[in-house]
């Protein structure tokens, strides 16, 4: 199924555009040595054993393996797409069509907030990859460098995320957590690090940036105006009810 756009003019107010440069996290880092054939061979009918969606894990004769991974997005900023452009269709999947290549226009779109994508990939598939793929198949021509995945880890209540370095194997970390997305989960969102870099937008996305702030901006006028205007109301009639009250 494909997840459907979201167009910048109908979409419900966005989170405020001053607080999404600050979810800086650090790299994952792995020390552990790499796994035997053997010990991966164990883990995967492991992980088969509990996998409950028909989403099992395939081992090959080189020691490689395929699976499925899902991939929450939460993008809070618009991306890029071309303009015009259907949806990719099953059959541009197979034969691999670039629509995005088909046309130079431009336009930007809110993705759905926490839609999530499944993607089947390989043991070698690196986190550039899944991100260049996830991209690949919503038509965004933004920089993938401007989007990170981070693994969320459910543990003892608390919901702790780590940026993945662009070199990590998803499907390595989806078979040491097991299939159990309420342990280990993959989201992918805009690459903070702490600094704007303006110069790495385009201009269609700054002037939705600058959209973005004025409506924010009137929506702030306005709520403060109402505030007031229903306190001066509150004021009016208690005076009128005082006035009205024999001295």
């Amino acid at each position: 199924m494909v997840l459907p756009y979201v167009i910048l003019r109908t979409i419900v107010q966005p989170p405020s555009l001053l607080c999404l440069f600050q979810n800086v996290c650090k790299p994952a880092e792995d020390t552990r040595p790499p796994p035997t054939l053997q010990e991966i061979r164990q883990k995967i009918e492991s992980y088969n054993s509990r996998e409950n969606d028909c989403l099992s894990m395939k081992l090959s004769e080189d020691g490689t393996y395929t699976g499925f991974i899902k991939v929450h997005l939460k993008l809070r900023r618009p991306v890029t797409v071309p303009a015009g452009i259907r949806p990719q269709s099953i059959y541009d999947a197979i034969k691999e069509v670039n629509l995005a290549a088909t046309t130079d226009k431009r336009t930007s779109f809110y993705l759905p907030l926490d839609a999530i994508k499944q993607l089947h990939i390989s043991s070698t598939t690196t986190v550039n990859e899944v991100i260049q793929g996830l991209l690949k198949k919503f038509m965004v021509v933004d920089n993938p460098q401007k989007f990170a995945l981070f693994k969320q880890i459910h543990k003892d209540g608390q919901v702790l995320s780590q940026k993945l370095s662009v070199a990590d194997c998803p499907l390595y970390l989806r078979l040491l957590a097991g299939p159990d997305t309420d342990v280990l989960s993959f989201v992918l969102k805009e690459n903070e690090t702490g600094e704007v870099e303006w110069d790495d937008f385009s201009i269609p996305e700054l002037q939705n940036f600058l959209t973005i702030l004025e409506k924010e901006e009137q929506d702030k006028i306005q709520q403060v105006q109402k505030k007031y205007d229903k306190f001066r109301q509150k004021l009016e009639e208690a005076l009128r009810e005082s006035q009205g009250k024999p001295g």
